[in-house]
């Protein structure tokens, strides 16, 4: 059974996820549509920036971020002198972290059913008179939704087990930025912690193993469902 303490760490990762998750998705469904659809200069540079946070140590991209958006960076000290909003060291920007951490994986499942989509059914649309916007909310949009849900859903867990630039960019402190593998780490530090470590992984397991399945989950329908279509 899981103390008061726990479930709050519980609760705000579950904020911290669906946040990020939230924040990320209209951006990765953006970059994925240019990426499966447009050829132009440079389009290999921004596919190679979008999935630079898999391949950096989480610590670097927690440094940039806190070059970025800590108070005395370019875009944190606009939204602290313009807007009043800090982000460094404060739940909102452990979700930032997560999300910058989420985006390659979820712009990589939204990309791969955006190209699956049948161009003969966009072009048999726009010969039938459908805008260029029209055939993609009618065609486009709609065929790759489970794509959509699939990237969503890898994110949330991406964003449930992030750990290097969370503690880099938001830091470690209890009942704001503590989350999950936060609060796993500390545990360990503690001397006879092992009881609720334990507690925490188990909850982790349970939220990113369901995360996994509910993701192939959605693939496997997508693939069901343009079968049917096609």
């Amino acid at each position: 059974m899981l103390t008061p303490e726990e479930w709050a760490i519980v609760g705000l990762s579950l904020k911290v996820s669906l946040v990020a998750m939230a924040l990320t998705m209209p951006l990765a469904y953006a970059l994925a549509w240019v990426l499966a659809r447009r050829r132009f200069p440079g389009v290999l540079l921004l596919d190679a920036a979008v999935h630079l946070p898999l391949v950096l140590p989480p610590v670097v991209t927690g440094w940039v971020l806190l070059l970025l958006f800590g108070r005395n960076g370019p875009i944190g000290g606009f939204l602290d002198d313009w807007f009043g909003i800090t982000l460094v060291f404060r739940w909102t920007g452990a979700a930032l972290a997560a999300a910058v951490m989420a985006l390659p994986l979820m712009v990589r499942a939204m990309r791969l059913s955006i190209e699956a989509v049948d161009r003969r059914l966009v072009e048999a649309a726009r010969t039938l008179g459908a805008g260029r916007f029209r055939a993609f909310l009618t065609i486009t949009l709609p065929l790759s939704v489970p794509g959509i849900l699939a990237g969503a859903v890898l994110g949330f867990a991406r964003s449930i087990g992030e750990f290097g630039a969370t503690i880099t960019f938001a830091s470690n402190i209890p009942g704001q930025t503590r989350t999950l593998p936060l609060a796993i780490y500390t545990g360990l530090q503690v001397p006879g912690g092992e009881v609720g470590v334990t507690r925490l992984a188990v909850i982790s397991v349970v939220l990113s193993l369901a995360a996994l399945i509910a993701s192939e989950w959605l693939v496997r329908r997508s693939g069901v469902r343009r079968a049917h279509v096609l």
